[in-house]
């Protein structure tokens, strides 16, 4: 499944998932002549996923990747995810 944005609705891109049997859930851009059908539940899905990352990236130790090695990265964004669902809880 291709999750995509309307800046990658072309003919091209769309062509190439027909021929791979990838399911394209891309909203048409308002100046297509003929508007297609994309799946609305699924694609606001992928904004929530896009809406958490720009909160992740708001942290200034994850945006800037202060950490040397991997395993504190993922540890200083666990940290940050830990503290962004502990804010939906409450």
């Amino acid at each position: 499944m291709l999750l995509a944005d309307k800046g990658y609705d072309t003919d091209e891109i769309l062509r190439y998932c027909m021929e791979n049997d990838i399911d394209a859930v891309i909203p048409p851009k308002s100046n297509r002549v003929v508007q297609r059908h994309y799946d609305r539940y699924i694609y606001k899905l992928r904004h929530l996923v896009e809406n958490a990352f720009l909160k992740l990236k708001q942290w200034r130790g994850v945006a800037t990747r202060y950490a040397k090695s991997t395993s504190a990265f993922i540890g200083a964004v666990t940290v940050r995810c830990l503290f962004l669902w502990l804010k939906v809880l409450a």
